[in-house]
């Protein structure tokens, strides 16, 4: 498709051509079991791999069972999770879709309930689905009154980053076209990077430079196993929006060091180290994260992606003209409407928008619109 549309325009990333540049970004759905895809995802996703879409990725995804956010989370630990996973990347690629698994550790976010429940800790009491010990760089509990989590030994912390290169194989034989490492939002990768959470005081731990050391440990081993075609995309919180933690300027450091580790894409977020993801300790706005995308590729050179509350099209169309960022990514707002890479070309202008969807569909909507009264 060519045309002078930024959304529309293709984007190379290695060996992996974009064909617009609209992404689906990870959503958790708390459906899975025992890390099982389900017919649910398969219905969640078909939605999306219909509506013309460039890219879209499988749910934060755990590398190990107690890495699971809550036991909806999809899993990667086991071989047997592959089977699931191949359904949904053959989904995708039968209609002509890039697509990628965000996989991680919750580290001390995890073994809780999922989010339409409450989200909160998983109480000791609750027999149907019982609590696990969660881990973290240092002994400090997310908030008060939620469990101390145990600090990790240098062998735990090993285990995890072969989790990560296991899965990253999993992913591989599962016929993914990229990965994205989750390296925010309060999560195991996230506490590491953070001086919030980890207070340590050997190579994990105290400078910014050793608080980098885990973070590109686990960059380090995924990039080994992911093929040199296929890109690798790192979700950040680019600040942590409370005193003393993560800066915009510290994300940068780490961003720069990520792209000579092999990071090609990263993925613009904030928050989560304590209180919800994503969420700043201001009131958001639309594209309350734009700015976060747009320093980042401006100060290291790497390509960004940005996300937050984008919602309209033009909206868009003008961070990406304004070199802000490389890629968009919706969530909710696909949710609302699957059909809005549709709709955006429509709205811009795009000389023939129904040649993003599948031919079938954009057969009878043509014959509508084509046919609609003045």
């Amino acid at each position: 498709m060519s045309t002078d549309i930024q959304l529309f325009s293709q984007k190379k990333l290695r060996g992996l051509n974009l064909k617009n540049r609209i992404v689906v970004s990870p959503m958790c759905q708390y459906m899975a079991f025992e890390g099982h895809i389900q017919d649910w995802h398969i219905a969640h996703h078909s939605r999306f791999a219909l509506g013309g879409i460039a890219l879209s990725f499988v749910e934060a995804t755990g590398v190990t069972p107690e890495g699971r956010i809550t036991h909806g989370c999809t899993g990667i630990w086991h071989d047997d999770h592959v089977l699931g996973l191949k359904k949904i990347v053959k989904l995708y690629h039968s209609q002509n879709v890039a697509v990628g698994i965000q996989i991680g550790h919750a580290g001390r976010r995890a073994s809780c309930l999922r989010l339409l429940d409450g989200g909160q800790p998983i109480p000791k009491i609750d027999t149907k689905e019982p609590s696990w010990a969660v881990i973290a760089p240092s002994a400090i509990p997310e908030k008060k009154g939620y469990p101390i989590p145990k600090c990790m030994s240098h062998e735990e912390i090993l285990e995890v980053v072969e989790a990560f290169r296991a899965s990253t194989k999993r992913a591989l034989d599962a016929g993914f076209d990229t990965i994205e490492i989750h390296g925010a939002h309060g999560y195991l990768i996230h506490s590491f990077f953070s001086p919030l959470s980890n207070h340590r005081n050997d190579k994990y731990g105290g400078s910014l430079t050793r608080r980098m050391t885990f973070p590109l440990m686990i960059t380090e081993a995924v990039r080994e196993i992911w093929p040199e075609n296929k890109p690798l995309f790192f979700r950040v919180s680019a600040v942590d929006n409370i005193s003393g933690g993560i800066t915009i300027e510290d994300t940068v450091k780490l961003v720069k060091e990520l792209k000579i580790h092999g990071v090609d894409v990263v993925d613009c977020s904030s928050g989560g180290m304590s209180g919800p993801s994503t969420l700043p300790r201001e009131k958001i706005h639309r594209g309350f994260q734009v700015p976060y995308s747009e320093k980042i590729k401006k100060d290291s050179g790497v390509n960004t992606m940005a996300v937050g509350l984008i919602m309209e099209a033009e909206q868009a169309e003008n961070i990406l003209k304004n070199n802000q960022a490389d890629l968009i990514a919706l969530a909710r707002e696909m949710i609302s409407d699957s059909s809005w890479a549709f709709r955006a070309g429509q709205k811009l202008g795009l000389e023939n928008p129904y040649e993003i969807l599948p031919e079938s569909y954009a057969f009878y909507l043509k014959i509508r619109d084509e046919n609609l009264l003045p």
